[in-house]
Formats: C-alpha cells, sequence, structure tokens
C-alpha cells in the first residue's frame, strides 16, 4: 500500500494525537526538573530557570495569544488533537501556574540560601543600615534616576504605552489636597537589572575583579525605594511591580508587501503594541491597582498573574557570567577533528575533495566552517559563495568573511531570512551591511520561510569548475554552535552540489526545479520522502525481515507522517524517536503504537540534530536537515534533507548518537501513552548512561589520541 494521507485518514482521531501546546507545557516541565536537579551545580540550575521564564515568555507571546485570537474569533471547533481553543487555553492555565509558584518557592528557598552559602548575596533594600541607604541613594540620584521617565495618569493625560515584557512599578501618589493619581515607571531595559552593591557601598572589588565575595541587589528594588525623589512635593501612597506580555507574533500580508524590508521593520515596532495575553503583578498589589491596570491594558481577569517573588527571572541569566566555575558543570572546549590538522597548510577544498566530512557540534568545533568561508573569501580561485543565513547572531565572523569576500569582487549571494522571529532586526541590519558592500541579497520568498542551512562554492580548479557545500541542522552561529547540538556536512558530491545550486536558483531566481537527484526539499517532496522510506520499513516488515525506524528531531507534530508511524507499528517495524520538544505522537498504546517508544533529552546543551534512520534491511540510510516534522516545515517553508552515504561516517552516527540515545538513563525521560515523562528505566543498564557526557568524552578521547599521534610524529 502506498502511504498517503488519504488512506491514513483512519488515524486522524482525536485520542490518536496529544495537543501540541498541551504538549509543550509537559515539555518546559522537564526543563523546570533541571532547575530544581540538586545533582546539577547552582549556577547550571539558575541558567535553567532563566531558560525556563524565557520559553514561558515566547509561548504566551506566540501560542497563548494565537490560542486567545481564535477565542476571539468565536472558533468552538476542535482540533485534531479534540481540544477546542477554549479547553487548551484552560489546561494551560491550571498547569503552567503551579510550576510557576514552585519555582519561585525554589528560587527564594533553595537558590537564594545557596547562593550566599557562595558569598553571593542578594542584599534586600530594608536590610540596609541608614549609612548604606544614604550611600546608596547618592549613587541612585547620579546613575539611574536620570534615566527614569514618570509617566502620570488623569484625566489630562492618557494611560501611558507599556511595552511588551517590560517591568514597571505602578505607583499611587498623593497631592497635597489629597487627591490621589497613578503614576507609571519603566524600570529600564538598558541598566543591569542585576546591580552589584561591592564598589557603591563598601569599596570593595566584587568576584569580577578579583574579590572574594559579592553583594547583589534587584535594579527594580532600588527604584522602588527611591521612587519618591520622582515626586517632590507628592506623597508616595505605595508602589507594586507589574510586567505585562503582548501578542508578539507577526503577521505579514506579503502580496501586498511591495518592499519586505519595510514592512518586516513595520512589524518589529507593532510586536511592542501586540494585545496583552498576561499581566502579572506583586502578590500584595492593591484590588484598585490591578483594576487600574486591567481596563486601560484591556485584560481579563483570567490573565492575571500574581507573581510571589522576582519578577522577570529570564534575567537571573546575567549570574551565569559569575566567575565561580566550582558552581557550573566542567569546561568543555570543542575539538578540530583530526583530519583538519593532518597538514595544517593543506586547502580546506582538498580536504573535502578527499572525503566528506561530518562535524558534530558542540563536540567538534564549529571554527572549520568559519575557516572555510574565510578561506573560500580569500582564495584567488573562488568564483562565487552563496548561503543561506537564519540566525547568524550579533557578531557574526561569517558576515565579517561573506563582506571581504564581496569586496574582493567574488560573487556573493545570501539569502537572509528576514522572518526568523525575534531575530528580524538582527536580520534586517546584517543585510543592509551585505547589501552596502555588493552582495546580492535575498530576502526570501513570498509565502515560505527559507530555514535551510545551506553553502555553496564554486572554485576553478585545474580540473574544472568544482562546487563545495556545506549543508547543516543547525544556523551559521559561532555562539550556539558551542551551545546547540546539530550536525554539519562538508562535501563535494557531484549530485548534491547540484542540487543545492538548484535550490539557490529557486531562492535568487524564477527556477520551477521541484524535482532533485538526491536532496529533499521543503515545500516539494520532504513529506512525500518520509512516507514512502517508512511505507518501505512496512513492507519489509510484511515480508518476514526486521522493519525499524530511528528519528531523533525536536519536534513531531505532522498529522500524516504521525499516522504513516503508527501504520508502521502496527505491521510490527519497531520504531525509536527522540524527541526534544513537542511531540503529538501517542505512543505505547496497544493496537496502535505499542512498537514506538518516545524519549526526550533535556541537558547542559540545547538537543538541535535532526536526523532520520531507516533499517533498510541492513543496507542502513540516514538522511539529516534543516526540517522537523511539522506541517509549517514540510508545507510553509524551504528546507532541505540530505543523505549521509560515507560507510564510515554512517557507522559513527549510529554508534555515537542513535545508539547512545537510546541508553541514556540520567536526562532521557519517556514520554507515556497519558502525555506525561517519566524518568528511563535504569533496570536495563548496568552503568548510568549520560548522552551528552559520553559524546563529550569521546570527543576528548579522540583529541586526546590526536595528540599522542602528533607526538609520535
Amino acid at each position: 500500500m502506498k502511504l498517503n494521507k488519504e488512506n491514513l485518514k483512519e488515524y486522524f482521531k482525536p485520542e490518536n494525537f496529544f495537543s501540541r501546546d498541551v504538549n509543550w507545557v509537559e515539555f518546559n516541565g522537564r526543563v523546570l526538573e533541571e532547575a530544581i536537579n540538586p545533582n546539577i551545580p547552582l549556577l547550571e540550575r539558575v541558567k535553567f530557570i532563566s531558560i525556563f521564564f524565557t520559553n514561558l515568555d515566547e509561548f504566551y507571546m506566540i501560542r497563548v495569544s494565537g490560542i486567545k485570537e481564535q477565542i476571539r474569533a468565536n472558533v468552538l471547533e476542535p482540533g485534531i488533537d479534540g481540544f477546542t481553543p477554549f479547553e487548551e487555553l484552560k489546561y494551560v492555565e491550571e498547569n503552567v501556574a503551579p510550576k510557576v509558584q514552585l519555582l519561585l518557592k525554589y528560587w527564594s528557598n533553595t537558590i537564594v540560601p545557596e547562593l550566599e552559602e557562595n558569598n553571593v548575596k542578594f542584599i534586600t533594600y530594608n536590610s540596609l543600615s541608614d549609612d548604606e541607604k544614604e550611600k546608596l541613594s547618592v549613587y541612585f540620584n547620579q546613575e539611574i534616576y536620570p534615566v527614569l521617565t514618570p509617566l502620570a495618569f488623569d484625566p489630562g493625560r492618557p494611560f501611558p504605552y507599556i511595552s511588551n515584557l517590560s517591568l514597571s512599578l505602578a505607583i499611587q501618589i498623593m497631592k497635597p489636597n489629597g487627591v490621589l493619581h497613578f503614576a507609571r515607571i519603566k524600570i529600564p531595559s538598558i541598566l543591569p537589572r542585576i546591580i552589584s552593591l561591592d564598589k557603591i557601598l563598601y569599596n570593595k572589588d566584587s568576584f569580577e575583579k578579583g574579590g572574594l565575595s559579592t553583594k547583589l541587589m534587584w535594579l527594580d528594588d532600588l527604584i522602588k525605594n527611591n521612587v519618591n525623589s520622582l515626586f517632590p512635593g507628592l506623597q508616595v501612597i505605595s508602589a507594586h511591580k507589574f510586567r505585562i506580555t503582548r501578542n508578539a507574533d507577526i503577521n505579514i500580508q506579503e502580496d501586498e508587501a511591495d518592499d519586505l524590508l519595510s514592512q518586516i521593520e513595520k512589524n518589529i515596532k507593532q510586536r511592542k503594541f501586540g494585545s496583552v495575553v498576561r499581566l502579572s503583578v506583586e502578590r500584595d498589589m492593591p484590588d484598585f491597582m490591578i483594576n487600574i491596570l486591567t481596563e486601560n491594558l484591556e485584560v481579563s481577569n483570567d490573565a492575571i498573574q500574581i507573581v510571589d517573588g522576582p519578577m522577570g527571572l529570564s534575567n537571573a541569566m546575567i549570574l551565569y557570567d559569575l566567575p565561580l566555575q566550582h558552581l557550573k558543570e566542567k569546561p568543555f572546549h570543542p575539538v578540530i577533528p583530526p583530519i583538519f590538522d593532518e597538514d595544517e597548510k593543506e586547502s580546506i577544498f582538498s580536504l573535502i575533495k578527499r572525503k566528506d566530512i561530518l562535524l558534530h557540534h558542540p563536540y567538534d568545533s564549529f571554527a572549520p566552517v568559519i575557516d572555510m568561508i574565510k578561506e573560500a573569501a580569500r582564495d584567488p580561485n573562488v568564483l562565487a559563495i552563496k548561503q543561506t543565513l537564519y540566525r547568524v547572531g550579533a557578531d557574526s565572523p561569517i558576515i565579517k568573511y561573506l563582506i571581504e569576500a564581496a569586496e574582493s569582487h567574488k560573487q556573493v549571494a545570501v539569502l537572509v531570512e528576514l522572518k526568523a522571529r525575534f531575530d528580524e532586526e538582527n536580520n534586517i541590519y546584517w543585510a543592509k551591511a551585505l547589501e552596502k558592500v555588493g552582495v546580492h541579497v535575498v530576502y526570501g520568498l513570498v509565502g515560505l520561510k527559507t530555514h535551510s542551512k545551506m553553502t555553496l562554492i564554486v572554485r576553478k580548479e585545474s580540473d574544472g569548475v568544482q562546487r563545495y557545500i556545506h549543508l547543516g541542522t543547525g544556523n551559521y552561529n559561532a555562539s550556539t554552535a558551542k551551545l546547540y547540538t546539530d550536525y554539519g556536512l562538508l562535501t563535494n558530491d557531484k549530485d548534491l552540489c547540484e542540487d543545492v545550486a538548484d535550490v539557490f536558483n529557486f531562492l535568487t531566481g524564477y527556477s520551477e526545479q521541484k524535482e532533485f537527484r538526491k536532496l529533499w526539499v521543503a515545500p516539494f517532496n520532504i513529506r512525500k520522502e518520509f512516507l514512502k522510506l517508512i511505507n518501505r520499513e512496512i513492507e519489509n516488515s510484511k515480508a518476514g525481515d526486521s522493519g525499524y525506524i530511528s528519528f531523533k528531531l525536536n519536534s513531531l507534530v505532522d498529522p500524516t507522517v504521525i499516522a504513516a508511524l503508527y501504520e508502521a507499528s502496527k505491521q510490527g517495524v519497531k520504531i525509536d524517536l527522540v524527541v526534544r520538544g513537542i511531540c503529538c505522537l501517542v505512543p505505547q498504546v496497544p493496537g496502535l503504537s505499542e512498537n514506538i517508544t518516545v524519549r526526550s533529552i533535556v541537558g547542559r546543551f540545547l538537543e538541535h540534530t535532526r536526523v532520520y534512520y531507516f533499517y533498510n534491511n541492513g543496507d542502513d540510510e540516514i538522511y539529516m536537515g534543516s526540517a522537523d516534522l511539522m506541517q509549517r516545515n514540510l508545507d510553509r517553508r524551504v528546507e532541505t534533507i540530505f543523505p549521509i552515504e560515507d560507510e564510515n561516517i554512517k557507522k559513527s552516527v549510529k554508534e555515537t548518537l542513535l545508539n547512545i540515545s537510546l541508553k541514556d538513563n540520567q536526562k532521557a525521560r519517556i514520554l507515556l501513552p497519558t502525555g506525561k515523562y517519566v524518568n528511563n528505566h535504569k533496570v536495563y543498564l548496568q552503568d548510568d548512561v549520560n548522552l551528552q557526557e559520553w559524546l563529550m568524552n569521546y570527543a576528548s578521547s579522540s583529541e586526546k589520541k590526536k595528540k599522542k599521534l602528533k607526538k609520535v610524529k
């Protein structure tokens, strides 16, 4: 049977799909588990607390705002998962609040005391002596007061506009005539959220300058307790913190946007002014203040979050920069694969020509990718460089070398995806910088977001013009390459190079190419290729052979692919899935998915690799790429999935990633048919296995062997 959406419809039942947003709440719950894990060093837990709250901000800005828009539009029909928008919102509200409260208590009762045990003390304003308050008042008047702008609200002055994720003080003041008024002060985001008090109060050096301890204070605590100076002649009755989250999803009417660049710029500004989806207020804020905020921000009572603790703990990541290595994980330095050290003078292009090279970040350094662009920029034989850029970071060496290549009169073409969510501003900046030096910049396609990670280099050689490519699962970002796990393939395989050239022609020109030699390309054929290979495993299983599939990815949402995996399970195909984030597939259900196991790994690095393995009767096939299995990736994005054909590389990926992922009993969680995650069962293994630690040790041992060989030589 040829698998397609039509003959898989029998699986499209609510009980066969987890809600995407409900499952996301469970995913962030696994981040919370790491945040409160006593076996993790203190500052690593602080990092996970920050990640939990950052994730939550984005979830409300994008997903919860979308659910609320559906409710406002009176959408009553349930989705494929059986949830109506109202039911989904109810679940989110009921399940997020306890997690937030748990983490706030953990911060106050565990993190703060443990920090103090390590000579990092959070000071409250009220605990200071009069002399200390006086010194801090001088600092406030000199450094902070000039930046603050109190905004009044009365019949003559409208309610002040409050931007997305801004932390504010709601203030009640009384005039000499006894009349009460409301004012708002924004806590400036341009100032550090956490202030070091060492120099200000004690004329001592903090940790950063070699001191033995550090004393810290929240900026909002300092402002709140010095707010009187902003209202001379008036009496400040009370001041309470609040924070809002707005709808930040950008809707672009691309068909009507003649200039996509200016339209994106306009929409970024609008992001600050979207409707309010969450209002966080201090626990003791009086009702009348809450009423003023809800009325003027146009939010309902169910959008109010009462916060008993620090507000906006996503800012806690600042603490990770404290020079206290004993409170962090043991440092890991990415290694340079041995092939790049065999002859340091050899061109990277001759190395790639010799054999395919697979880099596994952050275990392998990202430096070879940067070096390839650098060498291409400076090599007189290189004629052209083409690259897709999705998230490149604030200080990108790759952009620097692309500019250098353009200034050397090479043909440089770059697709900068302006619709990369939350990176639009950064991408606009780089797009303009590239255009200034003559780079051919394309801003993406109407209706399609370009998410593929590709570089193509054209080089003139003695045997004719040659092409070299880099294909990756992650972004061209040197910073995140140290934090995200990703693969990158360097090859000059003729068919793949021609396919990549065709994709670039599709992106920059009017090419209608929809057939490719080896590459799978969305929106044209990725789903079709997945269904074809899943079907092959089914046929092999029916014929009495072993059918086996193993996927490692970020999100599994696409109903058709999920249905195909159900069919494969029913036909005896064993399926192992490692899905870091959202998984809408319901595993381990008798008669449906009893042969499917779903794991999720949340650890020191963000699991970002997308690897797709098919047993194929022992003739293994492995694919990698930029695409997760979601409708948006398969239908509304330009994505690429590429085959791994070198047998040694295939063996390595199988043995060092896929197999070890399944043995992880430290960071892996098993997804149950109830939608909950539980610790992996340790009884199957004699030793504890942590995938990321195993890979770090594997990389380090390879580095030691390399150094030993160098000494022998």
